[in-house]
């Protein structure tokens, strides 16, 4: 074992390495978008959608909120689908940090 610890790692080994890890990083990121990407346009019903705020949690201070043409104008949801109002809520709210 310490035969191998003490080997030392040609240029064309450590970019192999690196060209692995690298694949690795892309394959876990693409991985997550598809996730996010299969839970879009669940219906409002389903995600107990309404147009009110539940207490400060409301759809403008969720990170999943994409805004429409103005402050007031309502947007879309990165998960639940259809018009989106910026001071409406559901159960998937995730904060913006």
């Amino acid at each position: 074992m310490t035969d191998i610890l003490q080997k030392k790692l040609s240029r064309r080994e450590l970019l192999k390495g690196a060209a692995m890890l690298a694949s690795i990083g892309v394959l876990a990121t693409t991985t997550a978008i598809t996730s996010t990407s299969a839970i879009a346009g669940v219906p409002k019903a389903s995600m107990q959608y309404r147009d009110t705020p539940n207490g400060k949690q409301d759809c403008i201070n969720c990170s999943l909120f994409v805004p429409g043409s103005s402050a007031k104008a309502n947007g879309t949801c990165k998960v639940v689908d259809g018009s989106i109002s910026p001071h409406g809520y559901c159960v998937a709210f995730a904060a913006k940090a």
